[in-house]
């Protein structure tokens, strides 16, 4: 999955990580199924990848054969890590819940719910960061 945002916090004392997921998507079967998730922070040159990524389903394609990623061995969780990428994030989901469209503004709702897919939020404790030595000299800095 290729998400747009995530939120990082402290929740309930634990670090965590937060995604919204369209239950229509491939990746809500499989959290669903697997109640686990590992978020991988992408190396400045991956464009293509997070594209392709972004705009294929894993349900028909194997995306990590077809974009050359090297899947990583899992430490804590058995959701797939991404060589490639600088950091990886493994998380366990230990909330979900989803929108309620009855407590969102009716120009939310009319612009990003029309076919009334409505996200499910994940709620994952972070279990382990695993971050390459020089990833601060990979990642491109936030503009202003």
């Amino acid at each position: 999955m290729t998400i747009g945002w995530g939120l990082f916090g402290i929740i309930w004392n634990k670090p965590t990580f937060a995604v919204a997921i369209r239950p229509t998507r491939y990746t809500h079967k499989l959290l669903e199924e697997s109640n686990e998730f590992t978020v991988n922070v992408p190396n400045i040159g991956m464009e293509k990848v997070i594209e392709y990524c972004g705009n294929v389903s894993g349900r028909d394609r194997n995306k990590f054969e077809e974009m050359n990623l090297t899947p990583l061995p899992e430490k804590r969780v058995k959701s797939p890590m991404i060589s490639e990428c600088v950091i990886h994030y493994e998380c366990n989901v230990i909330y979900k819940t989803k929108v309620e469209i009855n407590h969102l503004p009716k120009e939310i709702v009319s612009k990003y719910y029309p076919s009334r897919d409505y996200h499910t939020l994940y709620i994952g404790e972070i279990l382990s960061v695993l971050a390459d030595e020089d990833a601060k000299e990979k990642l491109r800095p936030l503009s202003r």
